[in-house]
C-alpha cells in the first residue's frame, strides 16, 4: 500500500503521540504482570505441591521387606507319621502355600514379567516409561484404564494397602498412589529383584480361592508349581489382571486369549523362542484343567478328630503362649502352621468302619432330627426356630414324646415341611440347616496309654455334614458314665490311700441313702459279704456306695479330677435348685452334667499306664510358617495313682472281662481289663477297657435320651470289633506287674491274712500300702460262695421290680441295679444292664 507524505506524517504522529505511547506502556506492564503472576503461581503451586507431597509422605507407613511379604497361609495337618497329609485348615483369603523363587519355574517368572511389568528388571520401582505410555494411550483414546503399576507397586498394594477400596475419594486415591510409589522406591533399595518377585508370586490372587502360584498350580493342574509347563505357566499368568474374567475353569475362552497374549509378549521380549511358542500355543491345556477340576472339587467337612484337634491347638496357643482368641484362630486357619497330629490312619479307618457298620446295631434303626431354621418375613422381620419347636408340635399334634425320632430320613424331613406349613406366611424365605442322623448314636476314643496320644476318635454314626458340629467323643456331649465311675470315684481312692485291698470285705445288703432312698441291687436281692475284687467284677452298687461313704465323696472327687475328669460340679444352681456331685450318686456315675468320652478314656488309660496320667493330646508338634517349633504336644504327665493301685485295679477289671459283666469284650490272644457302665433305663451305655497296648472308651445311646430297650450290647460289639482289628498282628503280652505287688494267702471269709484255721484263697496285695492284718476269727462271717441258684437267668431287667418312692418328693425313682454276682455259664453272655439313679440335688 502506498502512502503519501501527508499520510506517512500522520501515521508517525499517531505512533509517537503521547496517548499511543501511554497505551504501549500499559500493555507492556500488563504483560509483565501476567508473566509475574504465572511465575508466582508456578512457585506457589510448586511450594503447595511440595507441602502437599510432604504431608502425604509424612503419613506414609514405615515399611520393611518383612511387611511386603504375604502373611496368610494354609495350615497343614499330618498323621502321626509326620508325612501323610490328612487335612488343611484354610480360612477365606489364606489358601496359600509359600514357595521360594528357586522352586518356581523361570517360565512362570518370565510370564508374569512379560504380561505385567516388562521393564521389571530395569526400573527402580517406578516405571516412568510405562506411566508416559499409559498417559498417551489415555489422551488419544479417552480410556485411562491401562495401568502403569510395576510388580513392586502391586506387591505393596496387596500387602501394605490390602483394604483400600475404589470407593475412596480422589484425594485418598492420590495419597495412596504417591505413598505406594514412594514405598516402591524404598523397597527396591532393600530387596533384590528375585526377592520382590518371590513375594509377588506367593501373594497374588489367582482365582478359585487360590493365593500364590503354588495354590494355583495345585488347583488348576493338580501338580507342584515346579512341574508346570510353559503353556500352563501362561494360563496362570493370564489370570492375574482379572481372576473372575480370566478364570480358566469358568471362562476358558477368555483365559485362552489372555494366555496367547502372555506367550506373544514372552516371544517378543525374547524369553522364549519360536519353537517353544508354537508348542505352547498348540497345547490343549484346558482339557487337563477341567479333568483336574472334576477330580479335586471337595467341600467335605472336617473329621471328628480334626474338629477336636483344631479346638485343642487353639486352646493351647491361648493358654501356653498367651495368644488372644482371635490370634489363636488366625494362627490355625491362616498362619501356615504345620501340625503333626497323633492320629493313626489305620486305627482311624478301623474306628470309622466299625462305627458305621450296621451289623453292630442289629434291630430297629431310627433317625434323629436336628435342625435350625431362620424365617425372614416379607416385612423384614426375622424369626428363629430349632428342633424343640418341632418336638413340641409333634407332642401337641400326635401325642408323641419322642418328636425327633423317625423310621426313615424321608419321614424326618417330611415332618420338617409339615411343621413349616403351620408357620408359613406369604413372602417367607428360609435359611435352614437340617441334620438327620442314625440312632442310637455312639462315640469312641482310642488312646496310647504310654503317651496319652489319641490315636483315633469318632464322634458319631452316619455321614458328617458340618465341620465343628456336635462331637460326642470330645467336648460336645457330656453323658452319665454309670458304673464305669465306680472305679474312679470309689475303688481307686480306697485302694490307693484309704488302706483297702482287693480282699477287703464289704457287705452287699440293703442300704439307705441320705435322701431316704433305698439302694437295692437287681430284683431286690443281696448276696452278703463280698470282696472288693468281686464287687468290681460284678459291679455291685451297694458295695461301691458304702465304700464311697467310708472314704468320703470329697476324696472320691479329688481322685476323679486328678484323673482328668473336668466336668464335675461342686455346686451349681439349676432353676433355683443347688446341685452338686458331692453326693452318694458320685460313685454310681449319677452326675449333674456327665462326662466326656475322651476324658473317660484318658482316666482309664492312666490305670493302664501304671497310674501315670497323661493329658490326652491330639498333636505331637506344631511348627510355625518358618519351621520353628511353637508347641510340643507332650501334655502334662503326673502320677495319679500308685503303680500298685493301678495293677490291683487292672487285675480286678481283667475279671470283669474274663468272668464278669464284660465278657463280650474279650479279644483273641490279648489280655483285656475294663469296666461296663449302664445308666437308668439303659439311656447311657459304656465300656471303658484297655490292653497292654491301647485304651478304648465306647459310649452308646440316643441323642434325645430315649431308652435303648431293644439292644444294650452294641457298645460291646463296637469295642470288641474295633480293638480286635487294632490288635491283629500285635505280639501278645501281659500287663506289667510292678515290684510293689505280692501274692498272699487270705481267709476266704474275712479277707484278712489266712491262719491255719481259715478257708483260704490267694489274693494280690500292695507292699507300699498298710499290710493286711491276720484273721482273728470268723464270728459274724458266713461263707457265701456263688452258686447256680444265685444267678438270675433273666437277661432283661424289669425296671418296675426296682422302682421305689422317694420319701422326700413322693416321686417314683429307680435305684441302681446290678448284674448277677455268679459267673456266667456261657463263654460270652450278654450281661444285664446296671441302671443308676439320677443325680440328686444337694449342697
Amino acid at each position: 500500500m502506498n502512502y503519501g507524505k501527508k499520510k506517512a506524517s500522520q501515521k508517525q504522529k499517531k505512533i509517537t503521540s503521547k496517548k499511543s505511547m501511554q497505551g504501549k506502556r500499559v500493555g507492556v506492564r500488563l504483560f509483565k504482570a501476567l508473566i509475574l503472576c504465572v511465575l508466582v503461581l508456578g512457585v506457589v503451586g510448586m511450594v503447595g505441591a511440595g507441602v502437599f507431597a510432604k504431608k502425604i509422605l509424612d503419613n506414609t507407613p514405615e515399611v520393611s521387606p518383612e511387611d511386603v511379604k504375604p502373611k496368610e497361609f494354609t495350615t497343614f495337618v499330618y498323621a502321626d507319621d509326620g508325612a501323610t497329609e490328612i487335612e488343611r485348615f484354610v480360612a477365606s483369603g489364606s489358601n496359600r502355600v509359600y514357595k521360594p523363587i528357586d522352586q518356581i519355574p523361570k517360565d512362570l517368572q518370565h510370564a508374569f514379567v512379560a504380561i505385567e511389568d516388562e521393564r521389571f528388571y530395569k526400573h527402580n520401582g517406578i516405571d516412568l516409561q510405562g506411566i508416559a505410555r499409559a498417559a498417551i494411550v489415555g489422551i488419544t483414546s479417552g480410556n485411562f484404564s491401562e495401568g502403569a503399576s510395576t510388580l513392586t507397586q502391586q506387591l505393596i498394594k496387596n500387602n501394605v494397602f490390602p483394604n483400600f477400596t475404589k470407593e475412596k475419594t480422589f484425594y485418598d486415591r492420590l495419597e495412596r498412589k504417591l505413598q505406594e510409589q514412594f514405598i516402591a522406591l524404598e523397597i527396591e533399595k532393600q530387596m533384590s529383584k528375585d526377592e520382590i518377585l518371590e513375594s509377588y508370586l506367593n501373594t497374588i490372587n489367582l482365582g478359585q480361592n487360590s493365593l500364590g502360584c503354588q495354590a494355583a498350580a495345585k488347583r488348576y493342574f493338580g501338580k507342584d508349581v515346579s512341574e508346570l509347563t510353559l503353556s500352563e505357566c501362561a494360563v496362570i499368568a493370564g489370570i492375574t489382571q482379572n481372576p473372575t474374567e480370566y478364570n480358566p475353569i469358568t471362562n476358558p475362552e477368555s483365559n485362552k486369549k489372555r494366555r496367547e497374549k502372555v506367550l506373544r509378549n514372552m516371544l517378543d521380549q525374547k524369553y522364549i523362542d519360536q519353537a517353544a511358542y508354537d508348542e505352547a500355543i498348540a497345547d490343549d491345556v484346558y482339557a487337563r484343567i477341567q479333568t483336574v477340576n472334576s477330580a479335586t472339587t471337595d467341600n467335605s467337612p472336617y473329621s471328628y478328630f480334626v474338629d477336636a484337634l483344631s479346638d485343642q491347638v487353639i486352646t493351647d496357643l491361648e493358654t501356653q503362649l498367651g495368644y488372644t482368641e482371635t490370634q489363636a484362630y488366625n494362627a490355625v486357619y491362616s498362619g501356615g502352621l504345620s501340625i503333626i497330629s497323633t492320629q493313626n490312619l489305620s486305627m482311624q479307618q478301623i474306628c470309622d468302619e466299625e462305627m458305621n457298620n450296621d451289623a453292630n446295631y442289629p434291630g430297629l434303626k431310627e433317625y434323629g432330627l436336628d435342625c435350625a431354621i431362620t424365617v425372614r418375613r416379607a416385612d423384614g422381620t426375622v424369626e428363629n426356630y430349632s428342633s424343640g419347636h418341632i418336638k413340641q408340635y409333634v407332642k401337641n399334634a400326635y401325642g408323641k414324646e419322642q418328636g425327633l425320632l423317625y423310621s426313615s430320613e424321608e419321614e424326618a424331613r417330611a415332618m420338617v415341611e409339615e411343621w413349616k406349613s403351620t408357620i408359613a406366611q406369604e413372602g417367607d424365605t428360609y435359611d435352614e440347616v437340617i441334620n438327620v442322623t442314625p440312632q442310637p448314636q455312639a462315640s469312641v476314643t482310642v488312646i496310647d496309654q504310654a503317651t496319652g496320644q489319641i490315636k483315633a476318635m469318632v464322634g458319631g454314626r452316619g455321614v458328617k455334614s458340618t465341620s465343628l458340629g456336635l462331637n460326642r467323643a470330645y467336648k460336645g456331649s457330656p453323658r452319665q458314665p454309670g458304673s464305669c465311675f465306680k472305679i474312679l470315684a470309689s475303688y481307686a481312692p480306697a485302694l490307693d490311700s484309704c488302706g483297702k485291698g482287693l480282699a477287703t470285705i464289704i457287705k452287699d445288703e440293703p442300704y439307705t441313702l441320705k435322701n431316704g432312698q433305698q439302694l437295692r441291687n437287681a430284683n431286690g436281692r443281696f448276696t452278703g459279704n463280698r470282696t472288693i475284687r468281686e464287687a468290681i467284677t460284678w459291679s455291685i452298687n451297694t458295695c461301691a456306695v458304702k465304700l464311697s461313704d467310708e472314704i468320703t465323696q470329697e476324696v472320691g472327687m479329688e481322685y476323679c479330677e486328678n484323673l482328668g475328669i473336668s466336668t464335675l460340679v461342686k455346686e451349681k444352681n439349676i432353676n433355683g435348685q443347688i446341685f452338686s456331685d458331692l453326693t452318694q450318686t458320685l460313685a454310681l456315675g449319677g452326675l449333674t452334667d456327665g462326662v466326656y468320652n475322651y476324658e473317660m478314656c484318658a482316666a482309664f488309660a492312666a490305670i493302664a499306664n501304671g497310674g501315670v496320667y497323661n493329658t490326652p493330646t491330639l498333636y505331637t508338634k506344631i511348627l510355625d510358617h518358618d519351621g520353628n517349633v511353637l508347641l510340643e504336644g507332650t501334655g502334662e504327665s503326673r502320677q495319679a495313682l500308685k503303680a500298685s493301685t493301678a495293677y490291683l485295679l487292672t487285675s480286678a477289671m481283667e475279671d470283669v472281662v474274663n468272668s464278669g459283666t464284660g465278657t463280650a469284650c474279650r479279644i483273641p490272644n490279648m489280655p483285656v481289663a475294663g469296666k461296663t457302665g449302664t445308666t437308668t433305663s439303659n439311656i447311657d451305655l459304656w465300656f471303658c477297657g484297655y490292653t497292654p497296648y491301647y485304651t478304648c472308651a465306647v459310649w452308646g445311646g440316643y441323642d434325645d435320651n430315649k431308652e435303648c430297650g431293644y439292644d444294650t450290647n452294641f457298645r460291646f460289639r463296637l469295642w470288641q470289633s474295633i480293638m480286635s482289628r487294632i490288635h491283629a498282628g500285635l505280639e501278645p503280652k501281659d500287663f506289667t506287674i510292678p515290684s510293689t505287688i505280692k501274692q498272699e494267702s487270705v481267709c476266704a471269709l474275712t479277707g484278712m491274712l489266712a491262719t491255719s484255721k481259715c478257708p483260704t484263697k490267694t489274693e494280690l496285695f500292695a507292699t507300699d500300702s498298710p499290710t493286711n492284718k491276720a484273721c482273728t476269727g470268723h464270728a459274724g462271717y458266713s461263707y457265701n460262695h456263688p452258686t447256680e441258684t444265685d444267678e438270675d437267668t433273666d437277661s432283661d431287667t424289669d425296671d418296675e421290680d426296682t422302682t421305689l418312692t422317694d420319701p422326700n418328693t413322693g416321686d417314683a425313682t429307680t435305684p441302681p441295679t446290678d448284674p448277677n454276682p455268679t459267673p456266667p455259664t456261657e463263654p460270652q453272655p450278654e450281661p444285664e444292664p446296671e441302671p443308676q439313679p439320677e443325680p440328686q440335688p444337694g449342697a
